[in-house]
C-alpha cells in the first residue's frame, strides 16, 4: 500500500481552511480589543497556514509518477517539505523564547478581557481538532508530512495554552510566571523541530525505516521453495518502503523456477506487508550453509503487516 496522496492533499486543503480561520478570529478579536499578546499569537497561528502551502506543494510533486531523472518516484519531496515544517517549528521556537524574553525584562503585562479567553479557548479546541484530525490521517496513509504538520499545529495550542496560563498567573499577581511559561513553551516546541528533522534527515539519508523484520521473515520463509534469505536492507518511508534481499532457493532448480519463486516473493511483501512500495530480490542457490532467518540487527519493530 503506497501513500494515497490525494487524501493527503484533502486533509491539508481542510486544515488550511480551519488554521486561516483561526489566525483570522485572533488576528481580530486581538485588535479589537487591543491584546498585543493576542495579535502575536495570531501570527503564530499563520505559520501553520503556511506550512499547509508548503505541503500541498510538496505533495503535488510527490505524487507525480516516475520518470526517467527519478526512477523511484518523486515521494522524497515530502519528505524536503517535512524538513520546512522542522524549520518552521525552530522559528516558532525562537518567537516564543524572544516574546517571553522581552515581558520578563520589561515587565510588559498582557491585556486581559472575557471576550480573548473566550476566543482563545475557542481556536485551543478548534486546534487540538486539526491536530487529532492530521495526526489520524498521517498514520493512515504513513504521511510523514502530515504527521510532522500536526505537530505543528500542536505548537500552536501550545502557545495559545501559555498565553491563557499567563492570563491566570497575572490574575494571582505573578506577573513574571508568563514569561516563565513562554520559556519552557519554547523549549517543547525547540524538541518537536530537533524530532521532526531528524526523522526527515533519516529518510534523507537512508536510514532504515522501522520495519517488523520478524513479521518480514514470516512473509518470506512461508513462500513457497524459499530455502532461507539474507542481506537484507531497506530504505525509504513510512508508507513508501523500498526493500532488497537474497533469496536461497534449491540449487537444482531451473533459472525459470528461481525466477519464478522470485516474483512470488514480490508479490507476497507488497501484498502482505503494509508500506512497502517495491521490493527487489536477488537470486541465490542453496549451498548447505544458509542460515533460514538472517534478521538485520537494527531496528525490529515498527509497523506490521496490514
Amino acid at each position: 500500500m503506497s501513500v494515497d496522496y490525494q487524501n493527503v492533499r484533502n486533509t491539508l486543503i481542510i486544515t488550511l481552511i480551519l488554521n486561516i480561520s483561526v489566525s483570522v478570529a485572533k488576528g481580530v478579536v486581538g485588535a479589537w480589543a487591543g491584546s498585543v499578546s493576542m495579535v502575536a499569537d495570531a501570527v503564530h497561528s499563520l505559520f501553520d497556514s503556511v506550512s499547509n502551502i508548503v505541503g500541498l506543494i510538496a505533495i503535488r510533486f510527490s505524487d507525480m509518477p516516475p520518470d526517467i531523472e527519478h526512477p523511484y518516484g518523486h515521494g522524497k519531496y515530502e519528505t524536503m517539505g517535512t524538513l520546512f515544517v522542522g524549520a518552521l517549528l525552530f522559528i516558532t521556537t525562537g518567537i516564543v523564547a524572544w516574546e517571553a524574553f522581552g515581558r520578563f525584562f520589561s515587565g510588559a503585562v498582557p491585556e486581559i478581557t472575557l471576550l480573548t479567553v473566550l476566543v482563545m479557548l475557542a481556536t485551543i479546541s478548534i486546534n487540538l481538532g486539526v491536530t487529532w484530525y492530521e495526526h489520524r490521517v498521517g498514520k493512515k496513509e504513513g504521511s510523514a508530512f502530515l504527521l510532522a504538520d500536526a505537530k505543528h499545529t500542536f505548537s500552536d495550542v501550545a502557545v495559545s495554552v501559555s498565553v491563557l496560563v499567563g492570563f491566570f498567573f497575572i490574575r494571582l499577581g505573578y506577573p513574571a510566571a508568563d514569561a516563565v511559561v513562554g520559556l519552557l513553551i519554547a523549549v517543547v516546541i525547540g524538541r518537536m523541530g530537533v524530532e521532526v528533522v531528524r526523522d526527515a534527515t533519516g529518510v534523507l539519508t537512508d536510514i532504515p525505516p522501522d520495519v517488523d523484520y520478524e513479521a518480514f521473515s514470516a512473509i518470506v520463509m512461508d513462500t513457497p521453495g524459499v530455502v532461507g534469505y539474507h542481506e537484507i536492507r531497506c530504505r525509504g518511508k513510512p508508507g513508501e518502503i523500498y526493500c532488497d534481499l537474497h533469496i536461497i532457493v534449491d540449487a537444482g532448480i531451473t533459472v525459470r523456477g528461481g525466477h519464478d519463486i522470485a516474483d512470488l516473493v514480490h508479490d507476497r511483501l507488497i501484498d502482505k506487508y503494509t508500506g512497502i512500495a517495491d521490493v527487489l530480490i536477488h537470486t541465490d542457490p542453496d549451498d548447505g550453509s544458509c542460515i533460514p532467518a538472517d534478521l538485520p540487527p537494527h531496528r525490529r519493530s515498527g509497523d506490521g503487516p496490514g
